[in-house]
C-alpha cells in the first residue's frame, strides 16, 4: 500500500513534504530503535498522517496499523522469545498515530472548500454563458453592438456582476464552513481570494466559449452541465486521484478543478503560501488564458 519516496532527517523536512504535496504520511523510527527492540523494550515509531483527506489517511492509518501489528509479532517470535516460545510481555514496537491538519479525520473538512470550488465554477460559467445567449435569443445583442460600447467592455459588463455573486457566495460557504462546522482557516484569506480570481478566469472563459457555440439558453446549460460532469469526478471532489487509473489521472491535470481544490485545500487546512502551490498556481494560468483568449477571438468572430 505504501511506497517509500523519500527520506529525510527532521520532521520539518517531512511536513515541507506533506504541505508541497509530495507525500501524503510519514514514518519517524527513533535513532535506538534497533537498541530497543534487542533488549526486550518496546520501540516507539511516530506514524505521520496528512488528515487534509479523510479517505486516504483513514485507509492509511488502518494499513499501517496492519504492518505494524505483523512486524511486531514476528519481532517477538524471532528475536524477543526463546525457541519460538509466544511471550506474554509487551509488545516490541508500538505505532504512534498523529495526524496533521484534521485530527479528528472530519469529512467537512474536505467536503467543504470542494463544494466551494464546484460552486464557483458552476456559477460562473452557468451564468455567464445564459446572460449572453439570453441577450442574443431577445435580439438585443445587435442592438448593444451598434452602440459606441466596444466587444470588451461588453462582455465585461456581463461577467463582472457573476463574479461578484460567486465571491460573495465564495465568503457565505467559507462562513458557514468556519462557523458551523468548524472547518478552520488556517492561511492567508487574500491569498484564497487571489487564487479564486484565477480559477474564476477559467471558468468564465468556459462560460464565454459556450456562449459562442450554444443557440438557445438550453443548449448553453446542457454545454455547462456535460462539461461539468468529468470535471466532477476527474477533480478528486469524491475520489481520490490516486486510486484512478494512470490514465483518468493524466487526464485530470487538465481540469482547472483539480488544481483549485489542491489550492484551497492547502491554504485552509494546512495554511501554505503561494511559494507550495506553484505548480496549481501555473496550471490555472494556463488554462485560464487559452480558453478567455480562445473565447474572445471566437466572440469577436461572431460579432463581426
Amino acid at each position: 500500500y505504501f511506497s517509500l519516496a523519500y527520506d529525510v532527517d527532521s520532521e520539518p523536512e517531512l511536513r515541507t513534504l506533506i504541505d508541497n504535496g509530495q507525500a501524503r504520511a510519514g514514518l519517524i523510527i527513533p535513532p535506538d530503535f534497533e537498541a530497543l527492540t534487542q533488549s526486550g523494550e518496546t520501540a516507539e515509531v511516530a506514524f505521520i498522517l496528512d488528515g487534509s483527506d479523510p479517505n486516504v489517511a483513514s485507509t492509511s492509518l488502518a494499513a499501517a496499523t496492519l504492518i505494524g501489528q505483523a512486524f511486531s509479532t514476528r519481532l517477538a517470535i524471532e528475536r524477543l522469545t526463546p525457541l519460538g516460545a509466544a511471550s506474554a510481555g509487551s509488545s516490541p514496537v508500538e505505532v504512534r498515530a498523529r495526524v496533521w491538519y484534521n485530527p479528528d479525520l472530519e469529512s467537512a473538512f474536505f467536503m467543504i472548500p470542494a463544494l466551494i470550488g464546484m460552486i464557483l465554477q458552476l456559477l460562473t460559467s452557468l451564468l455567464t454563458a445564459t446572460a449572453i445567449v439570453r441577450e442574443r435569443e431577445r435580439g438585443t445583442i445587435e442592438q448593444l453592438i451598434v452602440t459606441p460600447i466596444r466587444s470588451g467592455e461588453l462582455v465585461l459588463a456581463k461577467i463582472i456582476p457573476y463574479t461578484l455573486i460567486a465571491f460573495l457566495n465564495t465568503l457565505e460557504i467559507l462562513v458557514i464552513g468556519t462557523l458551523w462546522f468548524g472547518v478552520p482557516i488556517r492561511g492567508g484569506l487574500g491569498l484564497l481570494l487571489l487564487l479564486s480570481g484565477l480559477f474564476l478566469a477559467g471558468s468564465l472563459g468556459v462560460g464565454l466559449f459556450v456562449s459562442t457555440v450554444a443557440k438557445t439558453q438550453q443548449e448553453a446549460i446542457m454545454l455547462v452541465y456535460f462539461t461539468m460532469l468529468p470535471t466532477i469526478f476527474l477533480s478528486g471532489f469524491f475520489f481520490p486521484l490516486a486510486a484512478m487509473p494512470p490514465v483518468l489521472r493524466a487526464v485530470s491535470y487538465g481540469i482547472p478543478l483539480r488544481h483549485y481544490l489542491i489550492i484551497i485545500r492547502s491554504v485552509l487546512l494546512k495554511g501554505v503560501g503561494a511559494s507550495a502551490l506553484t505548480g496549481e498556481i501555473v496550471a490555472l494560468a494556463i488554462f485560464g488564458a487559452v480558453m478567455l483568449g480562445a473565447a474572445a477571438l471566437r466572440f469577436r468572430k461572431r460579432l463581426d
